[in-house]
């Protein structure tokens, strides 16, 4: 099973932050490659299709929301990324400074392609995340 996690800094308080990343629905904000998002359900169990700019579709579930601990998993139910088995954690922690830490995780197999290939694949999109979220939130 291959993995990747990354971490960043955030120039914004954690709740300002929070209201965009534990928005479910929100990708589009701060992921370049999401053209639009759409939910069906609430909470655990909810879809999101993602529709990327190059027309391909992400369907992932939310697993857990924690409000309180500031985090969400969400796992891959279909997608043309070349991963299987994906599961990702999004957790939020405040810093002294009112700045804010986003860790962004997942687990996967590799799918079609060298696990290498794949982690490079993921962590591209969580460094597109972060850049979004620092065009949000400038220092």
């Amino acid at each position: 099973m291959a993995s990747v996690s990354k971490k960043t800094v955030l120039n914004a308080p954690l709740d300002q932050v929070w209201s965009v990343v534990g928005d479910f629905n929100g990708l589009p904000r701060f992921v370049s490659a999401v053209a639009q998002s759409t939910v069906e359900g609430s909470g655990a169990g909810a879809l999101r299709t993602l529709t990327l700019q190059d027309g391909g579709k992400i369907v992932e579930r939310l697993e857990s929301f924690d409000e309180g601990q500031t985090t969400l998993q969400y796992s891959i139910v279909s997608s043309p990324l070349p991963v299987d088995n994906y599961l990702s954690t999004m957790k939020l922690a405040s810093l002294d400074d009112g700045r804010c830490e986003l860790e962004w995780s997942s687990t996967f197999d590799p799918k079609g392609v060298p696990q290498a290939e794949a982690e490079g694949i993921i962590g591209g999109i969580y460094e597109m995340g972060f850049e979004g979220l620092n065009k949000l939130y400038p220092s």
